[in-house]
């Protein structure tokens, strides 16, 4: 792989996964294939959801709905989900079978209470970074290859995210998996549209 490649693994966690607080359908079915992806890469680069307790996002913070009912943040709509990846638990610990030696850095988002982070790059308020952009320049690592969880969320902005900040970006579609047809359609378009690139991991396995 080119020097100035990296692989971003986005929150492949245990509440991610089949049995997890916010599973991801078919989330454990892309370890094996991240696993050997990372093969592939000199610089890989994973994400961790580390949320406190009463977490903005979580709808037991609001006595609200999960899935259902929204609140209105500072910075916009805020969508309530239930409580996961809990600094320290289980469930943010990164996915059984996730075997990545090579991984340089690990970038923990989402631990503000006040705000939640879906990107890798910015908080949900666009104006919070978490330093990944800059790490990633110092290094001149300029294309970025994402996988991991979920399409629709974390990686979807992740990788908008990415193009806005100039980087060139692929997705690895087989290695990706989301939680809504409609949003994942959605993010797609919006991807398309902002000059991301969708690539296969045998396309990946074959350029390297």
């Amino acid at each position: 792989m080119h020097p100035s490649a990296a692989l971003l693994v986005i929150d492949m966690q245990q509440d991610f996964l089949p049995g997890g607080r916010l599973a991801v359908p078919g989330g454990d079915m892309i370890v094996p294939i991240v696993n050997r992806l990372a093969r592939k890469f000199e610089h890989v680069i994973l994400t961790q959801d580390w949320h406190p307790h009463a977490h903005i996002s979580f709808a037991t913070t609001h006595g609200k709905r999960p899935f259902l009912d929204t609140v209105e943040a500072s910075y916009g709509r805020q969508s309530l989900w239930p409580e996961h990846t809990l600094q320290g638990s289980s469930g943010a610990d990164f996915a059984d079978g996730l075997d990545l030696p090579n991984a340089e850095m690990i970038v923990r988002k989402g631990f503000r209470v006040s705000v939640d982070s879906y990107s890798a790059f910015l908080e949900n308020d666009h104006i919070t970074p978490t330093g990944l952009a800059g790490y990633l320049r110092e290094r001149q690592l300029s294309h970025l290859y994402l996988c991991g969880l979920a399409w629709d969320y974390c990686v979807g902005h992740s990788a908008l995210d990415a193009r806005e900040l100039g980087f060139q970006v692929s997705v690895i579609t087989d290695a990706v998996r989301g939680i809504d047809d409609e949003a994942v359609q959605a993010m797609t378009e919006h991807w398309l549209a902002s000059g991301v690139h969708l690539i296969s991991s045998d396309e990946v396995e074959r350029s390297g």
